[in-house]
Parts: structure tokens; sequence; C-alpha cells
């Protein structure tokens, strides 16, 4: 979740393309951002393979949203129970970051490419200032899982605390789309036996392709829910052709439609970004609310360098009738 946590200075006011045309530093390669801020750093964490030199989960900081750093990584190695729950994985993908109950809560998941047996694993920490004697990530394992017998795949999530302060995980990538799961606010995991899922999105596909929906996001903003997510194909470098689209419920388990009032369960919503003629298909979304300004935070290839993975930050403008607005 892209919320401030803690006080701290602001990253200065930009305009809706300034951003963008400032980022410097360690942009790239950058897979499946989430950002998060405290005090006066900003943190961002995206995928990362066993054999990247940027490592599992690698970590950049920035002090003013612009200019950015290498971090290190989150994880040495894949941990031995995501291992032996996902045999083949070579990952951590999709990071989420969100801070409850005086800890950062780091989602993440472990997959092997265009399968659904997948495990979505929780690591928390008491600061993220590595120079702090209570930095230390402690791994608590397993949240949800899937395997080739459900109709989800249990990556991409994302935390969310709604309205009336429960805790939910809205996560979902192909399949039958983007499901929801209310968790125990104690644990930042389901339930003991509790087996509810919700239906939020779904792209329907003909038989012999699959529905291309994935990498849900979701906020809270003047009485409704915003429920953001990625469709069509990421992961081919400057031939990706991801998009973001949005859409809004009153209810946080739905029912979720456009701006034209057509429901994402029939596979609409309402275009937020697509790609431009040098940063083809950004997704892979976080929401960023810093202050009184939020920001678009994702994932675009760089047509001009070889169709690498490299980190985008947008400012959303809303519209008067309550819609977000983006400009590359």
């Amino acid at each position: 979740m892209g919320l401030s946590a803690g006080l701290g200075a602001r990253a200065d006011d930009q305009s809706p393309t300034s951003l963008n045309d400032r980022l410097a530093g360690d942009l790239s390669p950058v897979h499946d951002p989430c950002i998060i801020k405290q005090g006066d750093t900003y943190h961002v964490f995206s995928t990362g393979q066993a054999q990247d030199a940027t490592g599992l989960l690698p970590w950049r900081t920035s002090k003013d949203l612009v200019n950015w750093t290498l971090n290190g990584r989150v994880f040495d190695e894949i941990p031995k129970w995501a291992q032996q729950a996902v045999p083949g994985t070579r990952g951590t993908w999709a990071p989420d970051i969100s801070y409850f109950n005086g800890l950062y809560h780091l989602y993440y998941s472990c997959s092997t490419f265009g399968s659904n047996h997948s495990a979505i694993g929780l690591v928390t920490n008491k600061t993220l200032d590595r120079t702090s004697k209570d930095f230390k990530w402690e791994d608590r394992g397993l949240v949800v899982k899937s395997s080739r017998g459900d109709d989800f795949n249990a990556i991409d999530s994302n935390h969310l605390i709604d309205r009336d302060g429960k805790h939910w995980l809205c996560l979902g990538s192909f399949w039958s789309g983007i499901k929801l799961f209310p968790l125990d606010p104690k644990t930042g995991k389901p339930f003991p036996n509790d087996q509810r899922k919700y239906s939020l999105a779904r792209r329907p596909a003909p038989e012999d392709a699959p529905g291309a929906i994935e990498a849900p996001f979701m906020i809270e903003r003047n009485g409704y829910y915003y429920l953001f997510s990625s469709f069509d194909y990421c992961c081919r470098g400057a031939a990706s052709s991801y998009y973001i689209v949005v859409g809004r419920s009153r209810d946080v388990t739905g029912p979720y439609v456009g701006r034209d009032g057509k429901s994402q369960m029939d596979g609409y919503g309402t275009v937020v970004l697509q790609g431009n003629r040098r940063f083809r298909g950004p997704g892979h979304q976080a929401v960023l609310r810093d202050g009184d300004r939020d920001y678009l935070v994702y994932h675009a290839y760089d047509a001009e360098h070889d169709g690498r993975p490299t980190l985008r930050i947008s400012t959303i403008e809303w519209t008067a009738d309550g819609w977000p607005s983006v400009r590359s």
C-alpha cells in the first residue's frame, strides 16, 4: 500500500508531466514497483530474480521522489518454505508494502511463469532505516497459495485497510481475474478456516487465450473504492502491450464499474494510462498518497534502451466527477 508512514518532507510540487521528465539515478531494471514513505525517505521495492545483479526484491530509495539510489535487496535467497511450496521458483515477484500494527508489511509472490501454482508470502520489519538497531526483516511465511485446480493465481497482491478498519488482500493475474480476501488485522493473513474470497474484475477471453488482467491496486477516496489494474501483456520489452485501467465502487467488495458504468466483471474499465513512443507498456502500478498529492508509480519499457523495464512516476489529477487522470 503506497501510503506515507511517518512525517517528513513531501516531494516538491510537480506538474502532471514534469516528474517523469526529471527522474534520475538507478531507475532500471524495475519491474512491478511498490512504494512507501518513512520520514523523509521514499522506498521502492520491485521484482527480482535470483540471477539478477540487483537480487531478490531490490530496494531503491529517494529523498525527493526524483533521484533514486539502489539500496540493496530484501532477501539473499528465496525462503525455504517458498522453494518447497513452489518448486522451480527462481524469483520473488510483485511486492506490496504497507504499514500497520507498528510494522512494515512487505508481501511478495513466488511462482513460475505462466502457472498458477503460486504463493504469496509476508516479511515484516520495524523500520526501513538500515542504520537502526531495530532493523531486521522477519519472514512470516505463507499468506495465500493457489494451485492448478484453483480459478485464481496467488500473485500480485495489494493490502488495503477499508474505511471501517477492515483489512483485505487483493490479488490476481489472468485466470478468472482479480480476487479479494479478508485478512486478520493482527496477523496480516487470512483468518483461520475462512474460505471467503470475492471476485472484483476479470477479462472474459476466448477458450484459446487467457484473460489478460493482473496487478490490482486499491485505494479509498471520497466514499469510493478505486481498483487499478493492468490489462494485456507485460514482459515483452518494447513490444509489451500493458496499459492501466480503473473502476470504482461504493462497497469494497464491488461491483466495480468504469466511468461509463460498465462492469469490470465483464472486462471493462476506464483507461488511466497507455504507452507513448518511447515508454511502452506501462503497468503494474501502485499509488503513493503523499500529503494532498497522489502519484501513480509503475514500470514501462524504454524503447530507446532495448526495452528495459524502467521506474516511472506520474502525478494523478482527479476530475470533478472523481476519476483519476494521468499523463505519461
